[in-house]
């Protein structure tokens, strides 16, 4: 499983948006990568921020 997959599964088993902080402790991807793959993300449309700073699967 690459560090994506990591980040997008992250997000599907949490009940409550995330900010990059967490989703690096969830799983265990480096923070300035997953900066990197929620920047591409964000750009993709595949996460939405229901709140500032936080983020979810759209």
């Amino acid at each position: 499983m690459d560090d994506k997959e990591k980040v997008i599964k992250a997000f599907k088993e949490s009940e409550e948006p995330l900010n990059a902080t967490r989703v690096s402790q969830i799983s265990g991807v480096d923070k300035k990568e997953v900066d990197k793959i929620m920047k591409q993300l964000k750009k993709d449309e595949t996460i939405i921020s229901p709140k500032r700073c936080y983020w979810t699967l759209k």
